[in-house]
């Protein structure tokens, strides 16, 4: 009974009850008193709520959506944390698929390392159990080779020492033989015309047989190999690629024989070799560095290389694409060359300390103290030069790897390339990184250019339809001639224009955007004024005027958004056509020009058949994210058509 009492509200509550509900209907609506009225026939929700809700009961519009959040989110929010560098290219990391071997060292050569190499997108290390292994990118597409498909003479147990050059391997094995696989048709390996401005393999080496205890280094370059054997530089390959191969053979028997020295070790460039000699002399042959620059650890410009170092006496010398470092007897470290990632920026190291060895990736370098500590300095795109004291007794680098080896010849640690998420392109270029900035790009152009196409459809629309008469006469002839442009060719033109003038990229994409917008807003204009001839004939345009409400007012605050759900369903199909109209333009090669990306002119990249056939995911990549992006904003644009206008729905 009493429970009851308590379940049942008194007649004294209700009375007062009663004037606060009458006043919160007045002020706030009866929607939500209704809401709450167990008597209540249905509940009150407004148009936008119930648009919202019916949009989300549809699985495939919201499967669109969260794809099209997720695309904005990785360009936008992605190119903010994966910085992209347009100038940078590296061929030798040219046209590699999507993998992350780069840096796999084999289990079995971590803990028994001889000696670890690489010149390009593969890498290969020799055991000292005298067995060969080969890690990275080791198939090239477009010749069909596989270097990690060793020759029948290259045998575990049976590898003295082996070299990775761009697109070829020398190996030597423990009886002395020298074997080469991969290209051959600038004479990296076996015969070669001369006629071609090539170079053949020594007789001595192509026919013979060598002392395995003699060979002193085997480095392998881009179309270029050099040897070191007793003493002597033997070298072969591709003299157009190596620009001072004959120069350096000739200077170097020159001064070996004058003065009673021998070859200690050479390194290769991408287009020059140098030679160090066991006095502790050097050659790039040709004055190569005569007047050239160099800078020193010290801190302090060289001005004259060649003089500086005259008489002093060097101890260990390394190479990247395009710089060589000199490492003095005295510790000074010296750099010279055409430094464009930081190969001149020298780390420091602690007081005390000294470097004793240098060696040299694709653009970095890496020095070794006499405390056993490495450190890096130069390009750091992928982590390669992020060494700072860390404990090391030999340093080897690759392309863009670096190797520490403690005195136990373990791997302790490796740093740098891991490999490409999304492969790369022909000069080079992560495909992944051109993706999130070439969205970024893509998405822009297409917002920037719907914008500007709506607004001067609202305006146009809203004047020509409220007004009438003359002025609809007037604006709608504007729009027919605006639509009888031919578009695409139109547009091809204007950007064709624009290459002439001297302004800055930015300013031609901005003009880009803006073509977009002012060539394709006719179609929207009509369908405002078709709306708005609708609805400035009912009650509430009428009372308007009677109460004297400015017409601009009534055009643009009443009727307007009587019509907005149009708008809206329009401006959200616009933006998937002008992401494809800017694709279409960049395809051509009208649009935005490389290096800047997007995801047109990445097409435009992959656009002939080599690309096609051998190189798939420089095309696929950027097809499958433009394809995602237009596809989930024409379903999302379709829902909302549906959606705000029920009859169109129930129509279907």
């Amino acid at each position: 009974m009493n429970e009851q009492n308590k379940k049942t509200p008194s007649k004294a509550g209700a009375i007062l009850r009663t004037p606060f509900r009458w006043i919160g209907r007045m002020f706030f609506g009866a929607s939500k008193s209704m809401a709450n009225d167990p008597f209540a026939v249905e509940k009150l929700e407004s148009p936008s709520k119930m648009a919202v809700k019916e949009f989300f009961r549809r699985k495939v519009a919201v499967v669109a959506l969260v794809v099209l959040v997720a695309l904005f989110l990785f360009v936008f929010v992605g190119s903010l944390f994966i910085p992209m560098d347009l100038s940078y290219t590296d061929t030798l990391q040219a046209n590699i698929p999507p993998n992350y071997s780069m840096r796999r060292v084999p289990k079995e050569l971590k803990d028994n390392i001889r000696e670890i190499n690489g010149f390009s997108n593969f890498t290969v290390g020799v055991s000292h159990d005298n067995t060969l292994y080969m890690w990275g990118h080791t198939n090239n597409a477009l010749s069909n080779q596989d270097y990690a498909a060793f020759p029948e003479e290259i045998q575990p147990g049976k590898v003295l020492t082996a070299s990775a050059g761009y697109n070829h391997v020398i190996a030597i094995t423990t009886d002395g033989k020298v074997v080469g696989w991969g290209d051959n048709t600038r004479g990296q390996y076996g015969t070669a015309n001369e006629a071609d401005n090539l170079l053949q393999m020594p007789d001595l080496i192509l026919n013979g047989t060598l002392d395995p205890a003699k060979v002193q280094q085997l480095v392998c370059g881009y179309q270029a190999t050099a040897l070191v054997y007793d003493g002597q530089l033997y070298m072969w390959g591709n003299c157009n690629a190596l620009t001072n191969m004959k120069q350096l053979l000739a200077a170097s028997e020159t001064y070996c024989q004058e003065n009673n020295t021998r070859v200690a070790k050479v390194v290769l460039s991408n287009y020059y070799g140098v030679v160090l000699f066991e006095n502790g002399a050097m050659t790039g042959s040709n004055m190569l560095f005569n007047r050239e620059s160099a800078m020193s650890s010290t801190g302090e410009k060289v001005k004259n290389f060649t003089t500086y170092i005259f008489d002093k006496k060097l101890v260990d010398i390394a190479a990247t694409n395009n710089c060589f470092a000199f490492l003095l007897e005295s510790g000074e470290v010296l750099v010279a060359g055409a430094a464009e990632f930081g190969e001149q920026d020298i780390a420091p190291i602690p007081e005390g300390e000294k470097y004793v060895s240098l060696a040299g990736g694709t653009r970095h370098f890496v020095g070794v103290t006499d405390a056993g500590k490495a450190y890096a300095w130069g390009h750091n795109d992928k982590g390669q030069a992020e060494i700072n004291g860390q404990a090391a007794t030999t340093v080897y680098a690759g392309a863009k790897q670096t190797y520490l080896v403690n005195g136990e010849d373990d791997l302790t640690e490796s740093f740098g390339l891991k490999g490409y998420l999304f492969g790369t392109d022909n000069r080079g270029r992560d495909t992944f990184t051109r993706i999130v900035h070439g969205g970024k790009m893509t998405m822009t152009i297409g917002a920037v250019a719907v914008i500007v196409s709506s607004i001067i459809a609202i305006i146009v629309g809203c004047l020509s339809g409220y007004f009438g008469g003359w002025v609809d006469m007037l604006l709608m002839r504007i729009t027919e001639i605006f639509s009888a442009i031919p578009f695409l060719p139109f547009a091809m033109m204007l950007s064709m224009i624009i290459r002439f003038y001297p302004i800055s990229d930015t300013m031609r994409i901005f003009i880009i955007m803006i073509i977009l917008g002012l060539l394709s807003w006719t179609g929207l204009a009509r369908m405002i004024r078709g709306q708005v001839l609708a609805e400035r004939e009912k009650e509430f345009v009428i009372a308007a005027q009677s109460m004297g409400v400015k017409e601009h007012l009534i055009a643009f605050k009443h009727i307007l958004p009587n019509v907005i759900s149009v708008i809206l369903v329009s401006m959200t199909l616009d933006f998937a056509g002008c992401l494809l109209t800017e694709s279409s333009l960049s395809y051509l090669g009208f649009g935005v020009q490389q290096p800047q990306p997007t995801w047109g002119n990445m097409l435009n990249g992959a656009n002939n058949s080599i690309v096609i056939q051998n190189y798939w995911w420089q095309w696929v990549f950027p097809s499958i994210f433009l394809s995602l992006a237009t596809i989930s904003i024409n379903v999302i644009g379709d829902t909302l058509r549906d959606v705000l206008d029920p009859k169109s729905s129930r129509e279907k």
